[in-house]
Formats: C-alpha cells, sequence, structure tokens
C-alpha cells in the first residue's frame, strides 16, 4: 500500500469517526489541542488524504473520537466495524478527550 492510498483510508475513517460522533472539524481540533484558527483546514486536509498526522495527533485524536487506533487504518469496511465494536482494549483504562459542542444561538425576544 503506498502512502497515498494509506492516508486517503487514514482520512476517510477519521471523516466517518468524526462525523458519527457529531463533531465539528473545528470543534475535533480544538479537542486535541490545535490552534483554533487553523484546527479546521488542518483535519481537513487529513479527511482529504493530502496530509496524515504523525502518530501522537492520530492517538490523540483516536481517543478523542473513542476508536481504538487500528480502526483508522482497516481497509476493509467490516474489519473496521469488527476493530470499533471490540474497541479500545488495545489501551484500557484511556479516557477519551472531552469533545465540547458549540451551544446554538437562540434569539432572544424583546
Amino acid at each position: 500500500m503506498t502512502d497515498k492510498q494509506q492516508a486517503a483510508i487514514y482520512g476517510r475513517r477519521l471523516r466517518e469517526a468524526r462525523e458519527s460522533r457529531g463533531v465539528s472539524l473545528e470543534g475535533l481540533g480544538v479537542a486535541v489541542g490545535l490552534e483554533v484558527s487553523g484546527a479546521s483546514g488542518r483535519l481537513s486536509r487529513y479527511e482529504n488524504g493530502i496530509h496524515q498526522p504523525k502518530l501522537g495527533l492520530q492517538r490523540l485524536l483516536a481517543r478523542a473520537l473513542e476508536q481504538p487506533l487500528a480502526y483508522f487504518y482497516a481497509e476493509d469496511d467490516e474489519l473496521a466495524q469488527l476493530i470499533s465494536d471490540f474497541g479500545r482494549r488495545d489501551e484500557p483504562g484511556l479516557r477519551p478527550i472531552e469533545i465540547k459542542k458549540k451551544k446554538k444561538k437562540t434569539k432572544r425576544s424583546s
């Protein structure tokens, strides 16, 4: 498998995991310690397979999304689901990173 193919698989799984949690690119980026101003763009490049994060950041993203790191590299959808279902047994006791969702603005009546 080429680096480009690997980045594409990683990116697809990252997007799937993020969307299944209902988290924005910015929210996920900030949760793992990225600067607010560049979080969306940086994670977008990872999801589109343009770049791939270093292992330390991959681990943080996996924790934040509550997925085993192996999930992000599974080429087959069924295997990815099995890995996800098996859970985070590779790092017992590791608590997920909390992702804070933006509160929706409500209209105030005068």
